[in-house]
């Protein structure tokens, strides 16, 4: 038995034998060629053809982990028809006559190579993507696709490292657990595992990968993050018990549907889901969520080549409203910026745009976007409980011209003859240090607080949450981030303001009990955590 070690990235025990991923494309050729005008047009046959692979894997994203996470491949197929790469493989073509698939490698290694060199991690993480989709393409020169997995029944998929559209395209059906030798517990990649709830680790080195072939016989233990090859009798006797214990105890979850979110002591507390797009409203009943507790509004921009209109937006919201029939949904205006970037915003190029305009910065700045989505959402009030919340606040100014802009355009629709409900509830998120220090001072002013963790421990601790070498130094669990949201929670009490956590470390269930001991009234996770959470919070009993 020989034991390899890396990172769990989904907590499951998978027990099988192995398919090693096999890339294709990886080798090309450097060929010269005399018909370039042949060349120049096997290049665009492979790109309708690439771009007809990622729509559909894009489509399967959509069902599988949902629309925030399957819009990679809408940035993929963007890309594949961007006017500097594809001017740079024509002109390959064009000047040194070779073939496609060596004008295609080019180009990509030398963009691969400008996106890393950038200060920007939102464009070194592009090298990764000019990589995959350029990888694509020369498998659809090749007239095929881009990789291949295969395996009797069910199998442990082992890689150097996964793309995102690779992840997608495997086969759930088949695919036991995935083991890389590479790979970010932050990449696109491992969030894809987590969503579709396959067991996964990365990061087992390269040595795995070399001493591993098709058919060995494995175990994966995404728990502990440890993959045991030719495993002894003892160790299989142990992993499978526990693979049994994990399988019935996710059983046991589905029996928590339709039961109330209180502790043992009775205290209740309500649990949302976090989504990015009507469609994953779907899952947000499927799961038993009280209601949704983050509705990303981005979507509605980043899907469109122009800004959305008051109508479509309206049409947008007043269906999730609908669909949730009476429960809360709170709408988060649009967090554009930083890592979502929209070219016809025409934002300028920052050296640090995750500390440039975004977000708020973006509506305060642009109070015609702003009026326009606000003008939708109060319009779309009537068909549900609505609540609004407002992202990146670091100061009382910003919230007072925000309840000054949100007064007005109240005022606007209902002189128009809108009605709009009274109970509308406004919030903001506490994701900054300084909200969370001056939180006293903003409560007054709002009817609720949403602690986003993710920006609020990269803040923070001054780590950039986009820069995969930066991982060893996060501390998610950091004494510094806690005590915020505790200072936040209890300046929310003191001033009748309710106060949520919609960031990661809401489905963290170690951390659980101590939000609750903080006051934290609601936990927001994606949907397929509500009931992990559900069932931790009735084992706890804050009167001890």
């Amino acid at each position: 038995m020989i034991k390899y070690t890396g990172k769990g990235v989904y907590g499951a025990v998978a027990i099988g034998n192995v398919s090693v991923f096999k890339r294709q494309g990886a080798e090309v050729k450097h060929d010269h060629v005399e018909d370039i005008e042949a060349e120049k047009a096997r290049v665009e046959k492979a790109k309708e053809l690439a771009i007809e692979q990622l729509q559909a894997i894009y489509e399967k994203a959509l069902k599988e982990v949902g629309e925030d996470h399957a819009q990679i491949f809408e940035v993929h197929m963007m890309m594949l028809e961007d006017e500097d790469y594809n001017d740079s493989i024509i002109n390959l073509i064009d000047t040194r006559k070779v073939n496609a698939e060596y004008a295609v490698k080019v180009t990509a290694d030398n963009f691969a190579e400008m996106f890393a060199s950038m200060d920007d991690s939102y464009m070194q993480a592009r090298a990764a993507d000019v990589k995959d989709i350029s990888n694509r393409l020369i498998a659809c020169l090749g007239g095929g696709g881009s990789s291949d997995a295969s395996g009797d029944g069910k199998y442990v998929v082992c890689a150097d490292d996964l793309a995102p559209s690779e992840t997608v395209s495997l086969d759930k059906e088949k695919v036991l657990a995935f083991v890389t030798s590479h790979g970010s517990s932050n990449s696109h990649t491992a969030i894809l595992a987590r969503n579709m709830n396959i067991p996964a680790i990365i990061g087992v080195g390269d040595e795995f990968l070399e001493n591993i072939k098709d058919g060995d016989f494995v175990i994966v233990d995404g728990f502990t993050g440890e993959v045991y090859v030719d495993p002894d009798p003892e160790t299989l006797e142990v992993m499978t018990k526990k693979q049994t214990e994990d399988i019935e105890k996710k059983k046991l979850l589905q029996d928590l549907k339709g039961k109330e979110n209180v502790t043992l002591d009775g205290t209740r507390i309500k649990i949302f889901a976090n989504i990015g797009s009507v469609k994953n409203v779907g899952a947000v009943l499927q799961n038993d969520a009280g209601g949704i507790g983050l509705f990303r509004s981005e979507f509605l921009y980043l899907e469109n080549d122009d800004y959305p209109t008051e109508e479509e937006q309206f049409k947008a919201y007043r269906k999730v409203l609908e669909d949730m029939g009476g429960r809360k949904v709170i709408i988060r205006t649009l967090d554009i910026g930083a890592d979502k970037q929209v070219d016809y915003f025409n934002l300028d190029k920052e050296e640090n745009p995750a500390m440039g305009i975004r977000a708020i910065r973006i509506c305060l700045t642009r109070p015609e976007i702003f009026r326009t989505q606000l003008r939708a959402l109060y319009r779309a009030s009537a068909y549900g409980s609505l609540g609004i919340m407002f992202p990146m606040i670091t100061s009382v100014s910003e919230l007072e011209k925000i309840n000054t802009i949100c007064e007005s355009v109240r005022a606007e629709l209902k002189a128009e003859g809108v009605v709009i409900p009274d109970n509308v509830e406004h919030g903001i998120m506490i994701e900054t240090p300084a909200a969370a220090v001056i939180s006293d001072l903003l409560a007054p002013m709002c009817d609720f607080f949403s602690v986003g963790t993710n920006d609020l421990t990269q803040y923070t601790l001054a780590c950039d949450r986009q820069n995969p070498k930066i991982e060893p130094f996060v501390d998610t669990h950091h004494e510094a981030i806690l005590r915020l949201i505790k200072m936040a929670a209890e300046n929310a009490h003191k001033h009748n303001c309710w106060i949520g956590i919609c960031g990661e470390l809401g489905a963290d269930t170690t951390l659980t009990e101590t939000f609750l001991r903080m006051g934290i009234d609601e936990l927001s996770v994606s949907p397929t955590f509500v009931l992990k959470v559900r069932d931790q919070v009735r084992k706890i009993d804050l009167s001890k």
